[in-house]
């Protein structure tokens, strides 16, 4: 079987070499990736094999994105924005009114999205299970008092901000999440369908925990109580329910053509928000030592900012990662989109040499 397969332009061959290698000394099982300039399709490749035993090609199935569906979300919230459906300065309370108890009636949109709500997970013994009851999830942070004053530093949310901006654009906007995923019509889900889940792939799991540094109690509560995330629950149960921040599937195309949306402002050819919305969602809403994660961090609405070169070589270049290595990116600049989308997944929270190493290969492409 062919190990590398797809279409790119000869530009791109040492793109697919690099893939190519990887799959064959075992650093990928199989991956796809996707490099989109203004909305033409450069490269679309997928490599490697669909199971361990290496029996079956990887074909192009639906994978789980984790945290980059954050930047999936972020398009989703930053089209509201520019409709007049949301407004990222506006207090979260004033259209969730239960949301402003313990003190977050002045918490902002904004401030949700760039991690800053003091809320990255439940400090009380939880059911694992809440988090596929998406009202009783959502009852129990309007009710939560913040681990830190709300706007006064960040945190990664892991879990919990899918659910605070997907309520909150639930409510301005009629639609949930996957809902509004499925009118964009493309290969990217937020609760999947029996039909959709059979697509799904295989995830082979990172070999070791990712180094989550310090250890303190916003970390703990973000990644390392027992219900932390969802557990106890069929794989079946997770895939269909909405979880915005940490269970999407999507092929890497399906991604990257999302990202477009700021790379360009367009998805397929279709506006679908003017530059000063992608400029506002881009631009940066704080930045500085995580409370949560070891890493120092930019966050812009929704979306990482490219502070230290991790999503290459453009100052502006925004996106996300996912755990175990997977990486949504655009760089407005270039009116470039990349997706990279791996089945063997590391103990990484962001992509480490894999992501940065072909990133170099397409920035030389270019």
């Amino acid at each position: 079987m062919d190990i590398v397969t797809g279409d790119w332009q000869p530009r791109f061959n040492g793109v697919a070499d690099l893939i190519a290698s990887r799959i064959e000394d075992g650093t990928d099982l199989g991956c796809g990736v996707t490099v989109i300039a203004d909305g033409e399709v450069l490269a679309d490749i997928r490599a490697g094999y669909a199971n361990r035993k290496k029996d079956a090609p990887f074909g192009d199935p639906l994978l789980s994105i984790y945290s980059a569906g954050k930047a999936v979300l972020a398009a989703l919230v930053m089209k509201a924005v520019a409709e007049g459906e949301l407004d990222y300065d506006q207090p979260v309370a004033e259209l969730w009114p239960d949301f402003g108890a313990a003190g977050k009636d002045r918490l902002t949109l904004s401030q949700v999205m760039s991690h800053q709500a003091g809320l990255p997970g439940f400090t009380d013994e939880t059911d694992p299970a809440i988090w596929l009851d998406w009202d009783a999830t959502c009852a129990k942070l309007a009710a939560m008092e913040p681990m830190w004053a709300p706007g006064t530093a960040n945190g990664y949310h892991p879990q919990t901000v899918g659910y605070i901006a997907g309520e909150t654009y639930r409510r301005a906007t009629g639609r949930t999440v996957g809902e509004a995923l499925r009118e964009l019509g493309l290969d990217c889900y937020c609760g999947m369908t029996p039909e959709e889940q059979a697509r799904a792939g295989f995830m082979q799991k990172p070999p070791a925990p990712a180094d989550l540094g310090t250890i303190d109690e916003p970390t703990k509560a973000a990644f390392l109580k027992p219900w932390s995330a969802a557990a106890k629950v069929s794989r079946e149960d997770w895939m269909a329910a909405e979880i915005p921040a940490s269970n999407m599937h999507a092929t890497a195309r399906g991604l990257a053509e999302i990202l477009q949306a700021f790379a360009t402002g367009r998805i397929n050819d279709a506006s679908f928000v003017p530059d000063d919305a992608r400029e506002a969602a881009m631009a940066e809403r704080v930045a500085g030592p995580d409370k949560v994660l070891p890493f120092d961090l930019s966050w812009g609405a929704g979306v990482m900012r490219n502070r230290g070169g991790h999503l290459g070589p453009s100052a502006n270049a925004v996106g996300h990662f996912g755990f175990g290595g997977s990486l949504g990116m655009a760089d407005p600049d270039a009116g470039l989109s990349v997706a990279y989308l791996p089945s063997r997944m590391l103990g990484v929270l962001v992509g480490g040499e894999r992501t940065s190493h072909l990133l170099d290969e397409i920035y030389r492409a270019l």
